[in-house]
């Protein structure tokens, strides 16, 4: 058997390796980088990016000079052309999002705007039907504001903060009150309504719609390529040691 590793002392064979990273817990994520390499592996990079890339690389790990370059090697135990291509993965990564998911984010931008749109809104939260009662007409006569209300009588967190929370996605709330809050205009009080345990008396403050702006672009195509990492990482099954060979398909 012939000697992978050499730790303090003990020899480790390549035989076992693969145990061992499987026992460590580690066998997930190197498969998933293998599954990254695999799809990312057409993607070029040009000699300006390569080269703006790597310096960055050594700035970012304070490597100044060649001692601290090989110095840094042999602790990963890397070649520098491994160095190299470590320091323009990331931007491979976002090559192959760009050019896998970049045409589709308009459209899946629209299918996830009523999650993506945002609100702030005012929350009063009772278990009691009586007490909801009488705070709504309360609201609604001028007798006490919504916020007076909310310190006095919320049973959430809410109460902290006079019943305001936002700006929250639309996704957060209990689907109920969500969907209560996209169908409200800004200054409406909803009667009380059951959610879940509760009853709450709702009133949205502010619409704020999603922007696809560069913001918006980069965590939609990073939502993009979790989802597809994701799905390859479900085809593979089990991952136990002598299993199927890792294969990646972009969509």
């Amino acid at each position: 058997m012939s000697v992978a590793l050499q730790i303090a002392g003990r020899s480790i064979t390549a035989e076992e390796m693969l145990p061992l990273v499987a026992g460590y817990q580690m066998l997930p994520q190197f498969v998933q980088e293998i599954l990254i390499d695999q799809a990312i592996a057409g993607i070029e990079c040009t000699p300006e990016e390569s080269t703006s890339a790597t310096q960055q690389f050594y700035t970012q790990n304070q490597l100044t000079n060649e001692d601290e370059v090989r110095a840094w090697l042999n602790r990963y135990g890397m070649s520098l052309a491994q160095l190299e291509y470590l320091a323009t993965r990331e931007l491979r990564i976002e090559k192959f999002k760009q050019a896998t998911w970049g045409h589709k984010l308009e459209s899946y931008f629209l299918s996830r705007k009523n999650q993506l749109d945002r609100v702030i809104y005012s929350l009063i939260r009772t278990q009691d039907v009586g007490i909801a009662q009488e705070l709504y007409f309360r609201i609604l006569e001028g007798e006490q504001s919504l916020a007076e209300l909310a310190r006095t009588y919320s049973q959430g967190p809410e109460a902290q903060t006079d019943g305001l929370i936002g700006p929250v996605e639309l996704s957060v709330p209990h689907p109920t009150l969500a969907q209560l809050l996209s169908l409200s205009q800004p200054g409406q009080l909803n009667p009380p309504t059951r959610v879940g345990e509760w009853l709450v008396l709702v009133r949205l403050e502010k619409f704020i719609p999603a922007q696809m702006d560069d913001t918006m672009r980069r965590r939609l195509l990073n939502e993009c390529f979790s989802a597809w990492l994701q799905e390859q990482l479900s085809q593979i099954g089990s991952l136990a040691p002598g299993d199927s060979t890792v294969t990646s398909t972009a969509p």
